[in-house]
């Protein structure tokens, strides 16, 4: 039996906490380890102890969640962070995204949502929301398309089978889906990926999907 996945939750109030909380009990295959204040009080804990996910609130006394988040990001970058909060504005998402938030949810999400969004995170490194994340992202980063600083250059050169690794990563294919899709071995598809995020000097899969979406890769 597969361990279950380790969450953390960090809201300002207690009481939200404590339903999402009571959400996830009937989940055998997840374990919230511990529950903190603000984005202080969560950096503190995990000194001593380090989630699989982390289910963030953004207006948070101390240190929001934007703070907390890159924070997280800088000193453990395998730990999933899950924007939760009420603040559905384009320029939020945009920014924790670019920031190495993993998925960003509003806090009026079904339970069912949360708890998949969750999964998905652990296990392929994102997960954006067909009504909310995505919608969103795709309008901002089409729009803004000319605002955006240039982070990669034009002559970064993709070998056709790097960009069809990279096509499965943003339609969420796992590495062993990617492999049986591509016929490659899983250990080949990681290095593949590996390759991506050096060439197009990002650091994560939300990264690499940006990418794409902002060079036209998918739609």
């Amino acid at each position: 039996m597969l361990s279950p996945i380790k969450v953390a939750i960090a809201d300002d109030h207690k009481i939200f906490r404590s339903g999402v909380i009571n959400t996830l009990t009937p989940y055998e295959n997840i374990n919230v380890v511990f529950e903190a204040e603000d984005g202080e009080h969560l950096l503190q804990i995990m000194q001593e102890q380090q989630p699989d996910v982390i289910l963030m609130d953004l207006k948070m006394p101390k240190m929001d969640g934007i703070q907390a988040t890159i924070k997280v990001k800088e000193k453990y970058p395998q730990v999933k962070v899950i924007i939760l909060t009420m603040y559905e504005d384009d320029n939020f998402i945009v920014h924790l995204v670019e920031n190495g938030a993993n998925a960003y949810l509003l806090k009026n999400s079904e339970p069912e949502e949360i708890y998949e969004a969750i999964c998905t995170t652990f296990e392929k490194g994102f997960y954006f929301n067909e009504n909310v994340n995505l919608a969103l992202l795709k309008k901002v980063l089409h729009k803004n398309k000319q605002q955006f600083k240039p982070t990669f250059k034009n002559e970064v050169q993709l070998t056709d089978r790097e960009l069809e690794v990279l096509k499965l990563i943003c339609n969420e294919f796992t590495t062993q889906e990617i492999s049986e899709q591509i016929f490659l071995s899983p250990r080949t598809v990681e290095g593949l990926r590996q390759k991506l995020l050096e060439k197009l000097n990002v650091k994560n899969t939300v990264g690499l999907v940006l990418y794409a979406f902002r060079n036209g890769l998918i739609e």
